[in-house]
Order: C-alpha cells, then structure tokens, then sequence
C-alpha cells in the first residue's frame, strides 16, 4: 500500500527521493512527536517552513539565523543546529542551565574580542575615521575645529591597547593578593586610593601613587600602610579638609552589634611609618548604614559632607559636629555636591533625583526639594557637568540620560550600558568629550558626550562575575601634571593601563 501511494504521488508531479524528494525529511513534526523524540534522548534538528534541499546558501544562512521556538526542559546549540535536553543533576545540582549556557556565549564572545584586539583587528565605529583622513579635511576647510577635535578623540579611543601595572609594595605578600573593588582618583590624578576584597571576609584600603606610569615602564607604587577591616565598605570620596584631597571619607557598613560609621581619614596616614607623623584631623561618625556619600567644596557650607541613608539624608559638619536631617521616602545611593552653589544633588531607589539647598533651615515635608526629577529605576550614580547646567544619571535599568537642569529635561540618552541590580559609578570626562562606564556584564564602554554615540566596548581581561566587575579611572594626566593619558582598569588583583596617545 504505501508503496502504490508514493507512486501515485510521482504520477501527479511530486518529486521523488531520485530528485531529492524524501517523505519524512520535509513532513514538518508537531510538538508532541518534537517532545517524545527529544525524551528519548535524541537531538532534533528545528524544522522550518519553506526550507530547500537545494544546497543554496542563502537558504541555509535563512534556517540558522530564523527564529528557534524554545521547548521547555530544552536548550538549542546554535553550532549543532539541535536541541538538546537539560538534564537533572544529583543532590538538586543541574551542569547544564540557562545560565551556563548563556555564560559559555559571553564567555566566546568576550575571548573572541579579546583575541580581535591581541591582533589589532579592532576597527574604528565610523566609516573614514583615520588621522589622514580627518586632517585632510580639516585642511579643506570641511571640519571645525570643534568637530575635528572631537573626532580625533574617537580615534583615540578605538586605539588604545591594554597594558599591566606593575604593582610595588614595601610588602610583596601584600600586593596582588585581593580582589581590587573600588579605586577612585584624587582630583590630581597624581594618587588612588584602593579597596580591596578580602578572601575570608572584609576589606584592605589604601593608596597607589601613579608616578610611575609616566615612563616607559608601567609601574605604581604603594604606600607602605594597608588597613584592614572587617566590615563592607559601601562608598569612598575623596575630602578636602586641610588644603585640596587631604583625607578620604569612608562608609563602612554596620554587623552584629557594632554600627555603621563614616571615617574620615587623612591620606598621610598610608604613607608615614611612625604615628608621631601623622598630622590632620583623624575622626569617626557613627551612622546607619550609608549608601553614598559625597564632600562639599563650597566655602558656604565649608567642611561639610553628606551621607546617603535609608530614607533620608544627613548633612555633618566635621568641625563643629553639627548635623542636618533631610528626610527622603527613599534610600539615597548617589550623591554630589555642586561647587557654585551650595546644593546636594541625591539619587534615590525610588527612580527620583532632587537637590537640596544644605544652607536652609525648613526642613518640613517636601518642600526643600529644589529640583526634582524622575527615572524608570533606582539611580546608581549622578556626576554633574563642569557648567552646572547638566547633570549625567545612570539606573538599575542600564539606562545613562544627561538632564538640562534648567528645563528639567532629559536631552541625551546613551544606550547600551548594562545594569540590573548593581551600584555602578560612571566617569565623565569633559576635557576628552568622553563617558565611561562598565557595565554589569563586565564591558567597560566608552560614549561621545556630544552626540552620545558608543565608541567602543572593551572586554573584561579576566572572565566575568559578580566579583570581577572592573573599577576604572579615565583621565588626561594619569600620574599628575606630567601624566599620561588613559584608561586605568583595576580588575581581580591587576592593575591595567590603556593609552590613550
């Protein structure tokens, strides 16, 4: 019977399996028999409507880059062209998830950019972006000087080329052992002060001098004292008490029985031996657990810094002791102090950005909420530009949106930057024209800050986790007046530097 069919179906035209023709290759299968081939332990190859075995490759490229329908209980390797079911491990344990999966894709793809960049296949994101070319038109009169510098810089940036840091310490047992977290750099450029993770719990801080990196060979040194502690450090700044960047603020978050606390430390402190010559004001706030924090460089609320607390915001006199309260509805975890005028600038988890006027003395509902403006998600991180005018805001939605704080608008938004649920700094760099980021996939990415076009996306060196998301500094003098130019990326125990010559 089944043979007298087939050959009814030649009669009427159908091909046959001589001219390729074969029934149950092309009979497209429903769920149920995709599902019972696949429990069994078989890898099914998808099967898509309109599909040829003529062998060209546009319809071949069309079947690999069509959509794939996901079965549950299975995963489709893209390379073999075929599901394959999730297995159950023992003791609740499963070696094949989502989430491997997806881990194995990014980690292809963070080596493959790596080895694009080993061989210096990295191209630049604009078409006819090359030095010739860029100066032959400003010669013509096409460029302004505005835009030539501008896209100069672009060029820069898509050549610059990872380096390490060699790392000096007085104490060899000491450097390269914990996991860098957070570095962040004095106004100078010329020092960075360091936190580092501990392997059994707490944090180590101190500070590298970036001297060295003015030479032909990478090397920093750091300052003799390391300090430990066994509690979290939330957030770091840098505080000008004494003359410019004497002391660094830090947030330490509270355990057991012992609270939080903001300390301000003199930066002496890491680099004298003998205690007698530690001079400067060396003192502790106890606090609930702080967010943020931030140092006020206006004269008219001189010696003054903020913390960013559950709820509300505290404003401490280091002098005097004297503190405000602003209560906020929401936790505070940005903050940055204006230098023209003396306003507080705070993110909130809630999404809402306002300022605060820290000379006024009603503090009665909302009112003191001199601006006020409002993202999707919790705001990670605020850096207002030089002018003043403009404030940068970034939130746990990846989203970075400049604001015009004078129509309370959103004027530029910079996309591709990747956060969920971490507290990430972004860098502005207005000399360069330049914002940097690193993003919670362990991408450090680099934007125009004119036309908020992504320039380049550069892999972490080492494979991404949640605690391996680099910390970076971007400055033009790395090292003080004389520096050099670059990208400074601290990531598990390295230290590296990107040139940007």
């Amino acid at each position: 019977m089944k043979r007298n069919y087939w050959r009814g179906k030649e009669k009427h035209g159908w091909s046959n399996r001589k001219h390729g023709y074969h029934p149950h290759r092309y009979r497209r299968p429903s769920h149920n028999n995709c599902t019972e081939r696949l429990e069994q332990g078989e890898p099914q190859t998808p099967v898509n409507e309109g599909s040829s075995s003529s062998g060209d490759p546009s319809s071949s490229s069309l079947t690999q880059n069509s959509v794939v329908p996901e079965l549950p209980g299975f995963y489709y390797d893209s390379e073999k062209n075929r599901y394959f079911r999730l297995l159950p491990g023992h003791n609740n344990y499963n070696p094949l998830t989502k989430e491997s999966i997806q881990y194995k894709a990014m980690e292809c793809k963070r080596l493959r950019l790596l080895e694009e960049e080993e061989k210096q296949k990295k191209k630049t994101t604009r078409a006819g972006l090359n030095s010739s070319m860029l100066l032959q038109k400003r010669q013509l009169g096409l460029l302004s000087s505005t835009s030539y510098c501008r896209l100069v810089h672009e060029l820069k940036v898509n050549c610059m080329q990872r380096r390490k840091i060699e790392i000096h310490s007085p104490d060899s047992s000491v450097a390269g052992t914990n996991n860098f977290k957070i570095i962040v750099a004095d106004v100078a450029c010329e020092r960075i002060f360091t936190v580092n993770d501990v392997e059994h719990g707490g944090c180590k801080y101190g500070i590298i001098n970036l001297s060295g990196l003015g030479k032909e060979t990478l090397t920093v040194e750091m300052y003799d004292n390391l300090y430990f502690t066994n509690r979290k450090v939330n957030s770091v700044c840098w505080a000008s008490l004494t003359h410019p960047d004497s002391h660094v603020l830090l947030c330490l978050m509270g355990i057991a029985e012992t609270p939080g606390c903001a300390s301000l430390l003199p930066a002496s402190l890491f680099s004298s031996t003998n205690p007698g010559d530690r001079p400067g004001m060396l003192c502790s706030f106890k606090i609930s657990t702080a967010w943020s924090c931030a140092w006020c460089l206006n004269p008219q609320a001189d010696n003054c810094f903020s913390t960013g607390l559950t709820r509300r915001v505290l404003v401490t006199n280091v002098v005097t002791g004297h503190r405000q309260t602003f209560g906020t509805g929401s936790d505070v975890l940005a903050q940055q102090f204006a230098t023209q005028t003396p306003m507080l600038y705070n993110g909130c988890r809630s999404g809402e950005i306002f300022s605060i006027d820290v000379r006024q003395r009603n503090r009665k509902g909302q009112s003191w909420k001199a601006i006020r403006l409002f993202h999707d998600s919790a705001v990670t991180s605020i850096r207002l530009l030089e002018a003043e005018h403009y404030l940068m805001a970034g939130d746990m939605a990846g989203k970075i949106k400049l604001w015009d704080l004078r129509t309370a608008k959103c004027v530029k938004q910079y996309k591709g930057h990747h956060n969920e649920y971490a507290i990430l700094p972004l860098h502005v760099n207005e000399e360069e024209g330049l914002l940097t980021a690193v993003g919670q996939d362990c991408y450090t990415r680099i934007w125009s800050l004119q036309d908020a076009q992504l320039l380049r996306t550069i892999p972490s060196p080492h494979p991404s986790s949640k605690d391996a998301i680099p910390s970076v500094v971007f400055s033009s003098r790395l090292g003080g007046s004389r520096g050099v130019p670059g990208l400074l990326m601290a990531v598990k125990q390295d230290l590296y530097h990107f040139s940007y010559n």
